[in-house]
């Protein structure tokens, strides 16, 4: 932990920490703008979370930035929704590699993805490859179910038969084996939903909800999620 930070024990730090960054629209919405002010607005949640990341030595974080689902909104939010992701990397990938943040991405290849997109995304993994501070996955075009359903057919492919499927053969044909499951996941805007994060992922994830709208979060927000997660008990199943 690179600075002190009042209420959190940095022996018990969550590993890998989960967001799902909602509510931008109502944010804008409530002030009169258009939605898409709102994805904007979210940028710089998004880059303070990853200090406060930093500060608390987490070595894991995933964002949830553009679901499987997302594809059904409107046309226009969805062509800024692909630019502004483009425009994001561009803008602070740089600034991420200086922090030995490494990007990394999770979620399906798809015809729908923008050229442009992908290379982008292509392009800061590459970049970033070798960094470890912190390893910032963000999960793009992505459903749960949908890497769920992958990993089963990536098995049939490779011919695994149905007796060599275990719950640690199908977590190796995830989207991103090497992840750890996440320890803490945080979901903004007052909605008590998973829609379809990392369901394979988060079977003993801590859930914490926040009312906070996400252009409104910041690290603040964070060290209370944490500070709420080292007062929990995770028992695994066990008394």
């Amino acid at each position: 932990m690179s600075t002190a930070i009042e209420g959190i024990d940095p022996s018990r730090v969550p590993t890998h920490v989960g967001c799902v960054m909602d509510g931008n629209g109502r944010w804008a919405q409530r002030r009169g703008m258009q939605r898409t002010e709102g994805h904007a607005a979210g940028e710089e949640a998004l880059f303070d979370t990853v200090l406060g990341a930093l500060d608390l030595g987490i070595q894991w974080l995933t964002v949830f930035a553009f679901s499987t689902e997302n594809w059904r909104r409107p046309q226009d939010e969805v062509r800024f929704l692909m630019g502004f992701n483009r425009g994001l990397l561009r803008r602070r990938r740089d600034e991420l590699n200086d922090l030995g943040v490494r990007i990394r991405f999770a979620g399906r290849s798809d015809w729908r993805v923008p050229r442009s997109v992908t290379r982008e995304m292509q392009e800061s993994a590459a970049m970033t490859v070798s960094n470890r501070t912190l390893t910032l996955t963000m999960a793009f075009n992505y459903g749960g179910r949908a890497e769920i359903v992958d990993a089963v057919r990536s098995m049939v492919a490779k011919g695994v038969s149905p007796k060599e499927i275990t719950e640690k053969s199908l977590a190796e044909h995830l989207y991103l084996p090497d992840m750890p499951d996440p320890d803490l996941v945080i979901r903004t805007s007052g909605e008590y939903r998973i829609s379809n994060f990392l369901l394979w992922q988060l079977a003993y994830s801590e859930l914490v909800f926040l009312d906070t709208l996400w252009p409104d979060f910041r690290r603040s927000d964070l060290y209370d999620a944490v500070r709420e997660y080292q007062g929990r008990n995770r028992r695994y199943g066990r008394v």
